[in-house]
């Protein structure tokens, strides 16, 4: 159910994998996403047990709607129902035992704390986002609350890798002119785009050098969500949050 989790001062960051839940096929089983066609009952079930795993209240778990853009919102408490929820890539709070959960299944989720000034940011960055500076907008929400780059620590989930996530040649020269670290080549020798390693220069450009990559390419892991390999299939969630 958690594929990855990890403490670090007070700073909580796990990853969820496709198993535990109850989600049927496509779905199975532990699909985490709302709106990707699956039984809405099964996907609170599933929400629910994922929180409870990791000893969280599934009413203080905060989601977005995201829609691969560059928007952060900036909270400090659970939206007061579904209605509320904002079109957003990333959300930011300095609320303790707050949790900021990021959907993705080939996207980079990206979760971010600066424990020592009490501020946490999680962030979807898929290909757009990556170009748009969704994590550079939602690191300079964090240093306006008081984060230091310097303290801050990085996390990036499960993603399809660089040698799995083949583009047309055009589309990788756009991406390189804004983020020259995404260029890559696939495996099999055909034009990619390597978000995660954009993601990442993004960062170590910002100041913030402790950062964690997983070695989780989704494509590749049938234990993880992947669009780009099922397009019919659930989504994996990152957590952040605070004692």
């Amino acid at each position: 159910m958690i594929g990855q989790r990890e403490n670090v001062s007070g700073a909580h960051f796990a990853f969820t994998d496709r198993w535990g839940g109850v989600s049927a096929a496509p779905y199975e089983e532990l699909n985490l996403g709302g709106a990707v066609g699956d039984d809405a009952a099964a996907v609170t079930t599933n929400r629910e047990l994922a929180a409870k795993s990791l000893g969280l209240d599934p009413g203080r778990v905060v989601w977005m709607n995201q829609v691969h853009g560059a928007d952060v919102a900036v909270i400090d408490g659970p939206w007061g129902s579904a209605a509320d929820i904002p079109s957003v890539d990333a959300v930011v709070t300095t609320g303790r035992g707050l949790a900021l959960a990021v959907l993705t299944a080939d996207c980079v989720p990206v979760l971010l704390a600066d424990p020592v000034a009490g501020v946490a940011a999680a962030a979807h960055a898929g290909r757009p986002g990556m170009v748009a500076g969704v994590v550079p907008t939602a690191v300079k929400a964090m240093i306006e609350l008081g984060a230091d780059p310097a303290r801050i620590i990085a996390r990036t989930g499960p993603t399809v890798c660089g040698r799995c996530y083949e583009v047309p040649e055009a589309m990788r020269a756009d991406v390189a002119a804004v983020e020259p670290t995404a260029y890559a080549e696939t495996s099999w020798g055909t034009p990619s785009v390597d978000v995660s390693a954009g993601v990442h220069s993004q960062l170590e450009r910002l100041g913030v050098h402790d950062r964690e990559q997983s070695p989780v390419c989704t494509l590749e892991s049938h234990d993880h969500f992947s669009y780009r390999r099922d397009r019919t299939t659930g989504r994996l969630a990152g957590y952040v949050w605070l004692d």
